[in-house]
């Protein structure tokens, strides 16, 4: 049998389609009823996208599939929706699991946060980790866990609530957002970190003589709040903001796990009147956060400009705030504290898994030491100096539940920081829409349309409630444990699972040091007799061995 010639390819039946139901719709409209003109409209509206799609040059399927190539666009744009609400399982963390978020939520709200039916977690998988619980279990009835912050040289010590809000800068953040996050800390007495973008008028109480929540003033490399117009670090400016009675201490940013050594930029056309007077910046012009500071460029220089800010504070806690980099870099500062006497009140150590609004995909993935590895190098440092007794150590890094606390506090840390936990708390639902400012629950946006989605005193209830609620549930895990206090928590207190059918102590996974170990001993672990040696207090230059 002869083949019929095929007039028309299967990639244009659609807008063949389309001429079809105008012609037959237009038809119908003037014989039949004026109710066919819509159709007739719809199918001129398909017809155009055809001949759009047939005419443009950048998309090739498009091209190619006139009309129903634009449907992998719209799949394309709802995919994350689509994944995290039908496709998700409740255990994958991506970045964080349906299951976390639904802890915060319920937390949040003041909801039973109990589960039925047991753990969905697989207890066998590798890395699967728990508390041993205790046949003498405690009853803690105090949950507003305390710890105080500020060595000798620091008059206005801080008593620091074991759970804060991270670093988020207004900028970043909406204002809604910064109002009811500081809201819930002042009722539920924590600390807000103002993230590098300095204190706003959003983070003040809307009324005067109205109390504000604890406030860390935390000064990147931009020094916004308090630089000249050179963009350099201005005393006076400083002093000013400083002293005020709702900051409690002073944090400089030295990096941030999710873009550490990246340093950033705001454009013009984001930076509006607000912004600018927040940041002490002129109006519609690029603001840059240069990647380094340039206050200080030697780890004795740091600590010296440490010791500057304290007394210009007038005596409050005052540290740095860093992700692991280089050990020898590290190191140095802590040559140097033992060379000057000179000795920050806290360290907050940033772990790589930590979250921005916008990062390079290679700085999010594969720049930064993860949380666990970089807090042991901190705490054991500190402790092989004779030096952690004296020096405060926070850790922020993906802490959600108790028990991501409990971990955290058994590796070294005083207390922990938590930024997306809290975003959580306000109503983000992770669209992952933070560097478009189509934030849809109007947490990171500057859009004043989406940002009345969020009603500051409702938010700052569950900013607090979150608090609340994750501090008792840390109480009832560490009563179960036999344990009086959070700070009771060590490395033993927390197994792991390193392979199918081997569990092990973290206190037997990791190498901790005695104090004054690394004094007497340098190369009591193999990193500290590879790095030890390359650092300098006057230098974060590798020393002698560059090439190790």
């Amino acid at each position: 049998m002869r083949q019929i010639p095929q007039l028309i390819s299967p990639r244009h039946y659609a807008p063949a389609l389309a001429v079809l139901v105008l012609i037959a719709s237009v038809l119908a409209a003037r014989s039949l009823s004026p109710d066919w003109w819509v159709l007739a409209a719809i199918a001129a509206l398909l017809c155009a996208l055809g001949v759009y799609d047939l005419l443009q040059k950048s998309h090739a399927i498009r091209r190619n599939y006139p009309i129903v190539g634009n449907i992998r666009w719209l799949v394309e744009a709802i995919r994350p929706e689509l994944r995290q609400y039908l496709f998700e399982s409740e255990t994958e963390a991506a970045p964080f699991s349906r299951a976390q978020r639904s802890l915060v939520y319920q937390r949040a709200k003041g909801a039973e946060d109990a589960r039925p039916f047991g753990t969905e977690l697989d207890v066998y998988s590798n890395g699967y980790e728990w508390v041993n619980h205790s046949m003498r279990p405690r009853k803690i009835a105090n949950t507003d866990f305390r710890v105080a912050i500020g060595g000798d040289r620091c008059t206005q010590p801080y008593q620091a609530s074991l759970l804060n809000i991270s670093a988020m800068s207004f900028g970043a953040l909406s204002a809604n957002a910064i109002r009811a996050l500081n809201r819930g800390a002042q009722l539920g007495r924590f600390a807000h970190d103002s993230g590098e973008g300095s204190i706003s008028r959003y983070h003040r109480p809307e009324e005067p003589g109205e109390p504000g929540g604890d406030l860390i003033w935390e000064l990147g490399s931009g020094y916004f709040g308090c630089r000249d117009d050179a963009g350099r670090f201005d005393a006076e400016k400083f002093a000013r903001q400083a002293q005020t009675p709702q900051v409690k201490m002073i944090e400089i940013k030295l990096s941030q796990g999710a873009k550490p050594g990246h340093g950033g930029m705001l454009p013009a056309p984001k930076v509006t009147a607000e912004i600018a007077e927040a940041r002490g910046v002129p109006v519609g012009v690029d603001c840059i956060s240069p990647s380094g500071h340039s206050a200080f460029s030697t780890p004795v220089e740091l600590l010296e400009f440490i010791a500057r800010l304290r007394e210009l504070s007038g005596g409050k806690p005052t540290g740095f705030k860093f992700a692991l980099g280089h050990p020898w870099e590290f190191f140095g500062i802590c040559k140097a504290m033992l060379e000057t006497g000179l000795l920050p009140d806290f360290i907050v150590v940033d772990g790589g898994e930590g979250g921005t609004g916008a990062a390079p995909l290679e700085f999010a993935d594969h720049i930064g030491t993860p949380l666990q590895e970089a807090l042991l190098l901190v705490h054991n440092t500190l402790v092989g100096l004779n030096l952690r007794e004296k020096i405060r150590i926070g850790a922020s890094g993906k802490i959600i539940s108790a028990f991501d606390m409990a971990r955290t506090l058994a590796l070294g840390a005083d207390w922990c920081n938590a930024a997306r936990g809290f975003m959580f708390a306000l109503g983000c639902v992770q669209s992952q829409s933070c560097h478009t400012d189509k934030c849809p629950t109007g947490v990171a946006t500057q859009d004043k349309s989406r940002q009345r989605a969020l009603v500051v005193p409702d938010k700052a209830q569950r900013v607090a409630s979150f608090h609340r609620h994750t501090l008792h549930a840390l109480a009832e895990l560490v009563g179960a444990a036999g344990l009086s206090h959070p700070g009771d928590l060590k490395p033993h207190h927390i197994v792991r699972r390193v392979v199918h059918n081997e569990i092990r102590l973290v206190s037997t996974l990791f190498k901790f040091l005695a104090p004054g170990e690394l004094l007497r001993n340098p190369s009591a672990h193999a990193v500290y007799e590879m790095y030890w040696p390359m650092a300098s207090a006057h230098s974060f230059d590798p020393q002698g061995l560059a090439s190790a």
